[in-house]
């Protein structure tokens, strides 16, 4: 029997909901006694932020981990510490949020889109070298949904070429790869806080680094350019106030002790929907075992192909399975390099040469992706049940199904 899709008033395949955040009464307790002590502020890096920061370095196993207050200023302070010039070359993909691109802007460097792997939507390791020049200074892998990059053909070139890697992690909270925490592979490694992301306190960020001179300048630029040792009234470095507060802290620090069960969920249960998925015609899942021992699915993407569903657009396909009850989103509608910042050059700095060109610019994989493949289901939802998955799946069967007949 014909069944009706929900969108069209038929009942929803998924019932529940995913909150997020999760938090419990030691949650509010932990920040409650922040309040009540009236040591709101972060004045001196130190108190409940310094704890959190030496938890979240082992966490990740560096030796180094210094706060911020966003994911987008821990790229940026990264680049600038890794001593790039006005006018140098940093190497990102088209495919992630537009903050890994517009730091290069901000650092008055060049950003260059380089394509990104069908297998997987992260940068190509394979088409890298093509795109560096003499005046290449950095890498920024972004472990896109939680999927590590290939780190080691990353790192062989960027030896070969003398280039600084900067891991944009901030999806990738308690993933690895080859045993290894995303963020403590490259020179330095970046997470964000913000509302969405797998450890949270509403906003906030982290770069952690095992490189003593890069740590020193850091933590320098993100406290209005001071030094360890040196006077309150003494200032070394272009820094700003970049600090978090004692109140994200605490609360980072009570969320971190939930965040490798749900990491651990999160990637069986990604593992478990991908065995689902590659049974249903015209879904892909994304690959594994390209060298990730751990998946955060800060986003869970599979292909979708419009093929098999009557030629529906993805745009239509994933309107009909939200309506199903399942949290999910059609992803980025377009590359990076076609948002109105990189087509009309309206970058406020000095560096950029005027040869630059963006409107040249073509990733076939990255357009693919956006116009007509990537769906994504949230992270919040891969903190479900196995029977979450299977209704996951079904929503999709119930689509195909319906709009065939």
């Amino acid at each position: 029997m014909k069944q009706t899709l929900a969108l069209f008033g038929g009942p929803k395949t998924v019932e529940r909901n995913f909150d997020w955040p999760i938090f419990d009464e030691t949650d509010v307790g932990c920040v409650a006694d922040i309040v009540n002590s009236g040591k709101w502020g972060n004045p001196d890096c130190g108190g409940e932020v310094a704890l959190f920061e030496k938890e979240f370095a082992d966490f990740c196993g560096t030796k180094y981990a210094m706060t911020c207050v966003n994911g987008s200023v821990a790229l940026r302070l990264a680049l600038i510490a890794c001593g790039v010039r006005p006018g140098d070359e940093v190497i990102v993909p088209p495919y992630t949020f537009i903050a890994t691109a517009s730091i290069v802007i901000e650092a008055n460097c060049v950003p260059v889109f380089v394509d990104i792997d069908p297998r997987t939507y992260n940068l190509d390791a394979s088409k890298i070298e093509a795109a560096i020049t003499s005046r290449t200074k950095a890498i920024i892998p972004v472990h896109f949904a939680g999927q590590a990059c290939a780190m080691d053909e990353i790192l062989l070139l960027a030896k070969k070429y003398s280039l600084r890697v900067i891991e944009d992690a901030c999806h990738a909270h308690g993933a690895e790869y080859k045993g290894r925490k995303l963020g403590s592979i490259g020179d330095a490694g970046c997470f964000s806080f913000q509302s969405s992301k797998n450890l949270t306190s509403g906003e906030g960020g982290m770069v952690v680094t095992n490189d003593d001179q890069l740590y020193q300048m850091m933590n320098s630029l993100r406290n209005v350019g001071r030094v360890e040792g040196g006077a309150w009234y003494e200032h070394h470095n272009a820094g700003c106030n970049y600090r978090i507060t004692q109140l994200q802290a605490v609360l980072l620090s009570s969320q971190l002790k939930r965040l490798e069960e749900q990491t651990k969920r999160r990637h069986e249960n990604g593992t478990y929907l991908n065995t689902l998925l590659s049974k249903i015609e015209g879904i892909t899942p994304l690959s594994r075992g390209l060298g990730e021992t751990v998946h955060s699915y800060h986003i869970y993407i599979f292909k979708y192909d419009k093929s098999k569903f009557n030629g529906f657009s993805k745009v239509d396909f994933a309107r009909m399975l939200a309506a199903e009850g399942v949290p999910c989103f059609m992803g980025y509608p377009e590359p990076l390099y076609k948002q109105p910042l990189f087509q009309k050059k309206n970058f406020m700095c000095y560096a950029i040469p005027e040869t630059v060109d963006y409107s040249k610019v073509q990733c076939p994989v990255t357009e693919m992706a956006c116009y007509e493949e990537a769906v994504w289901i949230m992270q919040n939802a891969m903190l479900g049940s196995g029977d979450d998955m299977k209704l996951f799946a079904s929503a999709i069967i119930k689509i195909q199904k319906s709009i065939q007949e």
